[in-house]
Protein backbone atom coordinates (compact mmCIF):
# COMPACT_ATOMS: atom_id res chain seq x y z
CA UNK A 1 0.00 0.00 0.00
CA UNK A 2 1.25 3.40 -1.05
CA UNK A 3 2.64 5.47 1.97
CA UNK A 4 0.47 8.79 2.77
CA UNK A 5 2.80 11.87 2.43
CA UNK A 6 2.73 14.26 4.93
CA UNK A 7 1.09 17.29 4.75
CA UNK A 8 2.60 20.76 4.82
CA UNK A 9 0.81 23.65 5.16
CA UNK A 10 1.81 26.56 3.02
CA UNK A 11 0.95 30.21 4.80
CA UNK A 12 -0.79 31.69 1.83
CA UNK A 13 -1.11 35.71 1.47
CA UNK A 14 -3.76 38.15 0.81
CA UNK A 15 -3.83 39.94 -2.37
CA UNK A 16 -6.47 41.92 -4.59
CA UNK A 17 -6.02 41.36 -8.46
CA UNK A 18 -6.84 44.10 -10.87
CA UNK A 19 -7.63 46.17 -7.94
CA UNK A 20 -11.05 44.50 -7.37
CA UNK A 21 -10.51 40.45 -7.09
CA UNK A 22 -9.48 39.41 -3.39
CA UNK A 23 -7.43 36.20 -3.16
CA UNK A 24 -5.23 33.85 -1.05
CA UNK A 25 -1.78 32.73 -2.66
CA UNK A 26 1.18 31.58 -2.44
CA UNK A 27 4.20 31.26 -5.23
CA UNK A 28 4.16 27.74 -6.96
CA UNK A 29 7.74 27.47 -6.53
CA UNK A 30 6.94 26.70 -2.48
CA UNK A 31 4.79 23.42 -3.57
CA UNK A 32 7.21 22.64 -6.05
CA UNK A 33 9.98 22.60 -3.44
CA UNK A 34 7.76 20.99 -0.62
CA UNK A 35 6.27 18.28 -3.28
CA UNK A 36 9.80 17.47 -5.37
CA UNK A 37 12.04 18.09 -2.17
CA UNK A 38 10.58 17.32 0.89
CA UNK A 39 8.13 14.87 -0.29
CA UNK A 40 5.19 16.01 1.10
CA UNK A 41 1.69 16.69 -0.01
CA UNK A 42 1.57 21.05 -0.25
CA UNK A 43 -1.26 22.45 0.91
CA UNK A 44 -2.22 26.54 0.40
CA UNK A 45 -3.71 27.80 3.37
CA UNK A 46 -5.93 30.92 3.42
CA UNK A 47 -4.44 32.46 6.79
CA UNK A 48 -7.11 34.59 8.19
CA UNK A 49 -8.95 33.69 11.25
CA UNK A 50 -12.53 34.31 9.43
CA UNK A 51 -11.84 30.71 8.01
CA UNK A 52 -9.35 28.57 9.68
CA UNK A 53 -8.18 28.31 13.77
CA UNK A 54 -4.53 27.66 15.05
CA UNK A 55 -6.47 24.42 16.58
CA UNK A 56 -7.60 23.04 13.33
CA UNK A 57 -4.20 23.78 11.24
CA UNK A 58 -2.15 21.76 14.09
CA UNK A 59 -4.53 19.09 13.46
CA UNK A 60 -4.86 19.39 9.81
CA UNK A 61 -0.72 19.54 8.66
CA UNK A 62 2.21 17.65 9.78
CA UNK A 63 4.26 20.93 9.19
CA UNK A 64 3.91 24.35 7.77
CA UNK A 65 5.98 26.96 5.41
CA UNK A 66 6.06 30.12 7.03
CA UNK A 67 6.37 31.80 3.27
CA UNK A 68 7.65 35.09 2.31
CA UNK A 69 5.47 37.73 1.27
CA UNK A 70 5.54 41.50 0.29
CA UNK A 71 3.15 42.68 3.43
CA UNK A 72 5.26 43.00 6.37
CA UNK A 73 4.58 41.70 10.17
CA UNK A 74 2.94 44.91 11.70
CA UNK A 75 5.09 46.93 14.21
CA UNK A 76 2.55 46.90 16.80
CA UNK A 77 3.79 42.97 17.54
CA UNK A 78 7.04 44.14 18.60
CA UNK A 79 5.71 47.07 20.43
CA UNK A 80 6.68 50.20 18.00
CA UNK A 81 4.33 52.16 16.05
CA UNK A 82 3.52 51.97 12.17
CA UNK A 83 5.58 54.36 10.00
CA UNK A 84 5.49 54.43 5.89
CA UNK A 85 8.85 52.73 5.96
CA UNK A 86 7.42 49.55 7.82
CA UNK A 87 5.26 48.99 3.91
CA UNK A 88 2.07 47.57 3.75
CA UNK A 89 0.59 44.63 6.45
CA UNK A 90 -1.66 41.78 6.59
CA UNK A 91 -3.24 41.32 9.60
CA UNK A 92 -4.86 38.48 9.48
CA UNK A 93 -1.75 36.39 8.47
CA UNK A 94 -0.04 38.11 11.64
CA UNK A 95 -3.39 36.99 13.85
CA UNK A 96 -2.84 33.31 12.43
CA UNK A 97 0.95 32.74 11.89
CA UNK A 98 1.99 34.03 15.33
CA UNK A 99 0.54 31.94 17.41
CA UNK A 100 0.92 29.16 15.39
CA UNK A 101 4.63 29.41 15.74
CA UNK A 102 4.58 29.68 19.38
CA UNK A 103 2.25 26.73 19.38
CA UNK A 104 4.63 24.50 16.59
CA UNK A 105 7.53 25.37 19.26
CA UNK A 106 6.05 23.77 22.36
CA UNK A 107 4.37 21.05 20.60
CA UNK A 108 7.29 20.17 18.64
CA UNK A 109 5.48 20.25 15.63
CA UNK A 110 8.05 21.00 12.40
CA UNK A 111 8.12 24.37 10.41
CA UNK A 112 10.41 26.19 7.90
CA UNK A 113 11.04 29.83 7.96
CA UNK A 114 11.51 31.84 5.03
CA UNK A 115 11.83 35.02 4.69
CA UNK A 116 9.01 37.05 6.27
CA UNK A 117 8.07 33.60 7.58
CA UNK A 118 12.02 33.96 9.47
CA UNK A 119 11.01 37.57 10.34
CA UNK A 120 7.64 36.02 11.91
CA UNK A 121 9.43 33.82 13.87
CA UNK A 122 11.63 36.16 15.73
CA UNK A 123 8.47 38.73 16.33
CA UNK A 124 5.87 35.49 17.47
CA UNK A 125 9.14 34.44 20.07
CA UNK A 126 9.31 38.30 21.17
CA UNK A 127 11.95 39.62 18.92
CA UNK A 128 11.71 43.01 17.00
CA UNK A 129 12.13 43.99 13.23
CA UNK A 130 14.09 46.97 11.57
CA UNK A 131 11.90 48.20 8.85
CA UNK A 132 14.71 49.11 6.40
CA UNK A 133 18.21 47.66 7.25
CA UNK A 134 19.56 49.16 4.11
CA UNK A 135 19.57 52.64 6.18
CA UNK A 136 21.10 51.23 8.78
CA UNK A 137 25.64 51.93 8.76
CA UNK A 138 27.19 49.38 6.80
CA UNK A 139 24.70 47.11 5.37
CA UNK A 140 23.99 46.25 1.90
CA UNK A 141 20.89 46.99 -0.20
CA UNK A 142 19.61 43.36 0.24
CA UNK A 143 16.60 43.89 -1.88
CA UNK A 144 15.99 42.28 -5.42
CA UNK A 145 16.59 44.33 -8.40
CA UNK A 146 12.67 45.45 -8.79
CA UNK A 147 12.69 45.46 -12.51
CA UNK A 148 14.77 42.45 -13.36
CA UNK A 149 13.51 39.11 -15.02
CA UNK A 150 12.64 36.37 -12.13
CA UNK A 151 15.57 34.86 -12.74
CA UNK A 152 17.97 37.62 -11.88
CA UNK A 153 15.50 38.50 -9.17
CA UNK A 154 16.20 34.98 -7.47
CA UNK A 155 20.37 34.86 -8.84
CA UNK A 156 22.65 33.92 -5.54
CA UNK A 157 24.17 37.34 -4.55
CA UNK A 158 26.12 37.25 -1.47
CA UNK A 159 27.46 34.29 1.07
CA UNK A 160 26.05 33.55 4.30
CA UNK A 161 28.41 32.02 6.92
CA UNK A 162 27.30 29.69 9.28
CA UNK A 163 28.15 29.12 13.28
CA UNK A 164 31.35 26.65 12.60
CA UNK A 165 29.98 23.21 14.11
CA UNK A 166 26.21 24.91 14.35
CA UNK A 167 22.99 23.04 13.18
CA UNK A 168 23.24 25.26 9.74
CA UNK A 169 26.65 23.95 9.20
CA UNK A 170 26.23 20.29 9.74
CA UNK A 171 23.53 20.31 7.59
CA UNK A 172 24.54 22.23 4.65
CA UNK A 173 28.10 20.55 5.16
CA UNK A 174 29.75 23.82 5.01
CA UNK A 175 30.46 27.67 7.15
CA UNK A 176 29.81 29.29 3.69
CA UNK A 177 27.20 29.30 1.48
CA UNK A 178 25.94 31.20 -1.64
CA UNK A 179 22.04 32.60 -1.22
CA UNK A 180 19.71 35.13 -3.09
CA UNK A 181 17.90 37.97 -1.16
CA UNK A 182 15.09 39.29 -1.71
CA UNK A 183 13.90 41.60 1.62
CA UNK A 184 14.34 44.84 3.34
CA UNK A 185 13.11 44.08 6.95
CA UNK A 186 15.84 41.87 9.24
CA UNK A 187 16.11 41.44 12.85
CA UNK A 188 16.72 43.71 14.90
CA UNK A 189 16.54 43.15 18.65
CA UNK A 190 16.38 38.84 18.35
CA UNK A 191 14.23 36.90 20.46
CA UNK A 192 15.43 35.40 23.81
CA UNK A 193 14.92 31.69 22.95
CA UNK A 194 16.32 32.40 18.97
CA UNK A 195 20.02 30.91 17.80
CA UNK A 196 21.53 33.27 15.00
CA UNK A 197 23.24 30.92 13.48
CA UNK A 198 24.02 32.30 10.34
CA UNK A 199 24.96 35.79 8.82
CA UNK A 200 25.67 37.63 5.63
CA UNK A 201 28.96 39.90 5.46
CA UNK A 202 27.64 42.90 6.43
CA UNK A 203 26.56 41.43 9.80
CA UNK A 204 22.36 40.63 9.05
CA UNK A 205 20.67 37.55 10.69
CA UNK A 206 19.89 35.48 7.80
CA UNK A 207 19.53 31.98 9.79
CA UNK A 208 17.85 30.96 12.63
CA UNK A 209 16.73 28.50 15.12
CA UNK A 210 14.90 28.34 18.39
CA UNK A 211 16.90 27.11 21.29
CA UNK A 212 16.08 23.28 23.10
CA UNK A 213 12.99 23.28 20.84
CA UNK A 214 12.12 20.06 20.22
CA UNK A 215 10.68 20.14 16.93
CA UNK A 216 12.42 21.41 13.67
CA UNK A 217 13.10 25.42 13.28
CA UNK A 218 14.99 26.48 11.07
CA UNK A 219 14.07 30.06 9.51
CA UNK A 220 16.35 31.45 6.86
CA UNK A 221 16.22 34.90 5.42
CA UNK A 222 16.83 33.84 2.16
CA UNK A 223 14.50 32.38 -0.50
CA UNK A 224 15.28 28.90 -0.46
CA UNK A 225 12.53 27.87 -2.24
CA UNK A 226 13.57 29.06 -5.84
CA UNK A 227 15.08 26.26 -7.87
CA UNK A 228 14.93 23.68 -4.67
CA UNK A 229 15.82 20.55 -6.40
CA UNK A 230 18.84 22.01 -8.20
CA UNK A 231 20.73 24.10 -5.59
CA UNK A 232 23.06 22.68 -2.72
CA UNK A 233 21.45 24.89 0.09
CA UNK A 234 18.47 24.60 -1.09
CA UNK A 235 18.09 20.65 -1.25
CA UNK A 236 19.14 20.07 2.41
CA UNK A 237 17.48 22.57 3.91
CA UNK A 238 13.91 20.75 2.18
CA UNK A 239 14.88 17.41 2.57
CA UNK A 240 15.24 17.52 6.18
CA UNK A 241 11.92 19.70 6.95
CA UNK A 242 10.24 16.70 5.00
CA UNK A 243 11.76 14.20 7.24
CA UNK A 244 11.38 16.60 10.24
CA UNK A 245 7.27 16.33 8.84
CA UNK A 246 7.52 12.51 8.02
CA UNK A 247 8.86 11.67 11.90
CA UNK A 248 5.69 14.10 12.79
CA UNK A 249 3.06 12.60 11.20
CA UNK A 250 4.43 8.57 11.97
CA UNK A 251 4.64 9.71 15.74
CA UNK A 252 0.88 11.12 15.46
CA UNK A 253 -0.20 8.30 14.04
CA UNK A 254 1.33 5.71 16.09
CA UNK A 255 -0.53 7.91 19.33
CA UNK A 256 -3.99 8.00 17.55
CA UNK A 257 -3.73 4.08 16.98
CA UNK A 258 -2.12 3.56 20.81
CA UNK A 259 -5.99 5.76 21.56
Amino acid sequence: MTEHRPIIGIIGNHYVIDARYPIHSAGTMNAHAVADVAGAMPLIIPTDPRFVSVAELLESCDGFLLTGGRPNVHPSEYGEEETPAHGTFDRARDAITLPLVRACVARGQPFLGICRGFQEVNVALGGSLHPEIRELPGRMNHRMPPDAQLEDQFALRHTVRFTDGGVFHRLMGATEVMTNTLHGQGIQRPAPSLVIDGHAPDGTPEATYVKDAAGFTLSVQWHPEWNAANDPVSRPLFTAFGDATRAWAKARKAVRHLA
